[in-house]
C-alpha cells in the first residue's frame, strides 16, 4: 500500500535485468578518507622514487653558495707554503679532511698558526670545487687596499719622487718595482686600472714584504694624473729604450720626480710618451739586449737616489 513500504535505493536497469542501489552507502564508507595524496607522495609511484632520489643527491658534500673564499686564491702545497713564508696578507688557510700531510703541509699549518690565521678543515670536493688542482690545501689572501694619488702626494717629502706604471703586466715586475721604490725613497706607485698587473699573490710575494710599507694607487687615465703630477711641481720622466737621451745626462735628479715606465713589450704608450718632460734611456755595451721593466726601474731609482745624495 501507499504509505506503508520501504524505501528502496534507486533501481537501474541492466542487461541482467533491474538492480537495487546502494542507498549511499558507499558514499558514506568514503567519508574521512580526504583528498588523494600527491603523486610523489605515494611510496610506490614512481614520482616519489624520483623525488627520493634527488633529496639523497642533494645531500651529498659540496661546495655551498657562499663558502669560497672571497677574493683570490693560493692553492697547491708549494705555493701556499711559499706565499705563508713570505708573509702574504691571508684571511684563512683551508685544508681537506683526511689530507696526506707531508712536510710542506706541516710547515703552512705551523706557519698558519704562527700568523694567527683561522684554519677551516672541510670536505675534500669542497676544497676541489674551489680549486680542481690543490692537492687539498687552499690559502685565502686578503684584498689588497689600493691609496689613491692624492694620497701618496700628501705623505711625499721634498723632492718628491713618484713611479708611474704604464701598462706593466706581468705581476711579478710589479712587485720588484714595488721592492726598488720602497729601497729608494719613492713615496708610491701609480698604476693604471685597465690592461695592468694587479697586487695579487705574485705580486706580494715579489715585493719581500715591501708592499705592506709602499702605497700603490691605481688611476683610470695615467695621461690626466701626468698633468696632476705636473701642476704639483713634478717634473716627468720616461724610460724608454730607444731614446737618443741617457739618463746619465738628466740634469733634473734633484726636482720633484714622476719616473714613468712603459709596458714589458710596447714600451710607453703614444700620449703618455708625449706628456713626457722628458724621455731618457739606459745605456747599454749590447745595443741588441733589453731590460727588464723593474731592472730598468731599478737603475733609474738608484742613478736619481745617487744624484739627491751627492747634492
Amino acid at each position: 500500500m501507499a504509505g506503508n513500504s520501504k524505501p528502496r535505493g534507486a533501481v537501474r536497469g541492466s542487461k541482467k535485468g533491474p538492480t537495487g542501489g546502494t542507498g549511499g552507502k558507499n558514499k558514506r564508507r568514503l567519508e574521512g578518507k580526504g583528498p588523494t595524496p600527491k603523486a610523489e607522495d605515494r611510496p610506490y609511484h614512481a614520482a616519489a622514487k624520483r623525488k627520493k632520489a634527488a633529496e639523497k643527491s642533494t645531500a651529498r658534500p659540496r661546495v655551498a653558495r657562499g663558502s669560497a673564499p672571497k677574493g683570490e686564491i693560493v692553492s697547491g702545497r708549494n705555493a701556499v707554503l711559499e706565499a705563508l713564508r713570505e708573509n702574504v696578507p691571508a684571511t684563512e688557510l683551508i685544508v681537506a679532511r683526511s689530507i696526506d700531510v707531508d712536510d710542506r703541509v706541516a710547515e703552512s699549518l705551523q706557519l698558519a698558526l704562527n700568523h694567527q690565521l683561522q684554519i677551516r678543515e672541510v670536505h675534500r670536493a669542497e676544497v676541489e670545487g674551489i680549486s680542481p688542482n690543490s692537492q687539498g690545501i687552499i690559502l685565502a689572501i686578503k684584498p689588497y687596499q689600493y691609496s689613491s694619488f692624492q694620497e701618496i702626494t700628501e705623505r711625499a717629502s721634498h723632492p718628491m719622487l713618484i713611479v708611474a706604471l704604464d701598462g706593466v703586466t706581468d705581476p711579478r715586475n710589479l712587485g720588484a718595482i714595488i721592492r726598488s721604490s720602497a729601497a729608494f725613497g719613492v713615496a708610491g706607485v701609480v698604476m693604471t686600472e685597465r690592461r695592468a698587473a694587479t697586487m695579487t699573490a705574485s705580486a706580494w710575494k715579489a715585493s719581500a714584504g715591501a708592499a705592506a710599507r709602499m702605497p700603490v694607487a691605481q688611476v683610470t687615465n695615467m695621461a690626466r694624473t701626468i698633468d696632476d703630477a705636473k701642476k704639483l711641481g713634478c717634473f716627468v720622466i720616461g724610460l724608454d729604450g730607444e731614446s737618443d737621451e741617457t739618463l746619465s745626462g738628466m740634469k733634473v735628479a734633484s726636482e720633484n720626480l714622476m719616473v714613468v715606465v712603459g709596458s714589458e713589450g710596447k714600451g710607453l704608450s703614444r700620449l703618455v710618451r708625449e706628456k713626457c718632460d722628458l724621455v731618457v734611456s739606459i745605456p747599454m755595451r749590447a745595443t741588441t739586449e733589453s731590460l727588464n721593466a723593474s731592472v730598468a726601474t731599478s737603475i733609474a731609482l738608484f742613478w736619481v737616489d745617487e744624484q739627491r745624495r751627492a747634492k
